[in-house]
């Protein structure tokens, strides 16, 4: 389906929203988005994988990164996309519309109108944000062509409610082991029942505590739960392994290292073992380019508790902030949906932001 970058922010949001791009299968929009911007001239357009980079070459002083993904968690019977009304409000319904397609799409078409932005801007859409992070395209760039990542300011379009997000937390997933004894079911006293031995580990999940911590002016909110449970054997045998999925969402004053630290001594005295881990990233909102941002945009400074790319930027010594419509709450819900009138407030503050003089 070809892209009409011309059409508008919000138009724009319902076409790429309907050309369905899970993880994975990202492929048909990229092609779009690479065809639709191969005739501006004042962009130099790089395609590598599913990832799609377009850069403006005007020998400006400054830099910026402006990014987002183009992939979506699984459909659920929320595509098409459709436009529907709640309480006076107009929003455009169906999956991507908030994560984050309805960013992107406010990038895209502001990539093929500004020829003479104040900043040169290096575009980037990726693919394979929602899936494990060696698979992430933005993470693939920076190791393989960290050249392309050179900016002096980085905004990624995750949803914000068109406010200003500072930084991320970090995300940890571990797997907590319990072992015991297999044996029948009619003789348990002669085994060891390691599924029994999670409610040790879940009553201290749900007695937890979460952390709330200042960073740098913004107050983060981590969270620690079970998300996965597996163990058993079959319905006549005492189970002799079961393993906790934990997910630790933990503020970015606290290193990754620090955070397995934390968890191991919550479950020592079971095997913990990493399954992914993400460092957070610190606001950035101190640096004279996010204040001016700030200001352009007449957004309010809010922390980001969900982890996002904005952590690969500043791992790179790129200060990177959140900004794009949508409200969070409403990513990969079955009822997804973005208000238009975020939609047109993005594009238009991010455009006074890049013409400004």
């Amino acid at each position: 389906m070809p892209l009409d970058l011309s059409a508008g922010p919000v138009e724009l949001t319902r076409a790429i929203c309907d050309i369905e791009s899970v993880s994975g299968n990202e492929k048909e929009l990229a092609d779009a988005i690479e065809h639709a911007l191969s005739p501006c001239a004042h962009l130099t357009v790089a395609r590598i994988g599913n990832n799609v980079i377009a850069r403006t070459n005007l020998g400006r002083a400054q830099r910026v990164a402006i990014a987002g993904h183009i992939d979506t968690v699984p459909v659920n019977d929320n595509l098409p996309t459709r436009y529907e009304s709640l309480g006076g409000v107009d929003y455009l319904w169906g999956r991507g519309t908030v994560d984050m397609k309805a960013g992107v799409a406010v990038q895209l078409s502001l990539a093929a109108e500004l020829v003479d932005p104040r900043y040169d801007i290096t575009w980037l859409w990726y693919d394979n944000e929602e899936v494990a992070s060696e698979l992430n395209g933005l993470r693939r760039l920076s190791v393989d062509r960290p050249d392309l990542l050179e900016a002096d300011f980085a905004i990624l379009g995750e949803p914000s409610g068109a406010d200003v997000e500072g930084g991320c937390n970090g995300t940890l997933r571990v797997d907590v082991h319990l072992s015991g004894l297999r044996a029948h079911a009619a003789r348990p006293w002669v085994g060891d029942n390691a599924i029994h031995k999670a409610a040790p580990v879940l009553t201290t999940l749900a007695e937890y505590t979460p952390r709330e911590v200042e960073v740098d002016g913004l107050v983060y909110r981590e969270a620690l739960n079970a998300v996965m449970i597996r163990g058993g054997v079959a319905t006549n045998v005492i189970p002799d392994d079961c393993v906790v999925h934990v997910n630790y969402r933990f503020a970015p004053s606290r290193s990754g290292e620090e955070a397995v630290a934390h968890l191991n001594e919550l479950f020592g005295e079971h095997r913990v073992t990493v399954v992914d881990l993400a460092e957070g990233a610190r606001p950035g909102l101190d640096t004279p380019f996010a204040q001016e941002f700030l200001a352009a945009v007449g957004a309010e400074a809010k922390p980001k508790y969900g982890w996002t790319d904005v952590a690969r930027f500043a791992a790179l010594g790129i200060p990177a902030v959140n900004y794009g419509p949508g409200d969070a709450l409403k990513a990969h819900a079955d009822d997804e949906r973005v208000a238009l009138s975020e939609i047109v407030a993005c594009e238009q503050a991010l455009r006074r932001w890049l013409t400004a003089r």
